[in-house]
């Protein structure tokens, strides 16, 4: 068997083992294939995803950090990395690292995604909002990333009617970090 498709089969058994919840199986095969293709940034965005929503931070940071590197233009890497900094009260580091994202064509989703959080990061809600908004509005969306950016939407609107700035911050962390505890991939 050649080495793509043994990578191939690792990612299609981690996938298949993180949809039944088998998620040290899963980390396994994700490490498995990141060693047959070590120049493929997918097991490592794949390891990033289960590894933050067992709640293992630090790891999925690095996983997506890893991904970046392999795969400068990948996306979703991009933005889950800055998603998983902004929710851990690192907004400028955030917005640091999905700085080429505030480039992609006003049709993506995730451009006005990260608008929205830098307008969060101002306390600009009603900005925020609407960023958030237009972003569910762009087609095609991935439906995950949409039910968690709703979810932020309810927290920002909540925190627009009058919460404390310390509530704000905690409510909205909260938000995002449970998304990945649900298994946000």
């Amino acid at each position: 068997m050649d080495h793509h498709q043994d990578l191939d089969r690792l990612l299609a058994e981690g996938m298949a083992a993180s949809r039944e919840g088998l998620r040290d199986s899963a980390l396994a095969l994700f490490r498995r294939a990141s060693e047959a293709d070590p120049a493929s940034a997918l097991p490592h965005f794949l390891l990033a995803s289960e590894q933050a929503s067992a709640g293992d931070f630090a790891e999925a940071e690095l996983s997506f950090a890893n991904a970046l590197l392999l795969a400068p233009d990948f996306t979703l890497a991009r933005y889950q990395l800055g998603l998983l900094q902004f929710s851990s009260s690192r907004a400028p580091v955030a917005l640091l690292t999905w700085q080429p994202l505030f480039n992609l064509p006003e049709q993506d989703a995730l451009l006005h995604f990260v608008r929205g959080f830098a307008a969060l990061a101002q306390n600009a809600f009603s900005e925020s909002l609407a960023h958030f908004r237009q972003g569910l509005q762009c087609q095609p969306a991935n439906p995950a990333l949409c039910s968690d950016i709703l979810q932020v939407v309810e927290a920002v609107q909540r925190l627009e009617s009058g919460a404390t700035p310390a509530e704000e911050e905690a409510g909205t962390a909260h938000v995002l970090l449970s998304a990945y505890s649900r298994g946000l991939h």
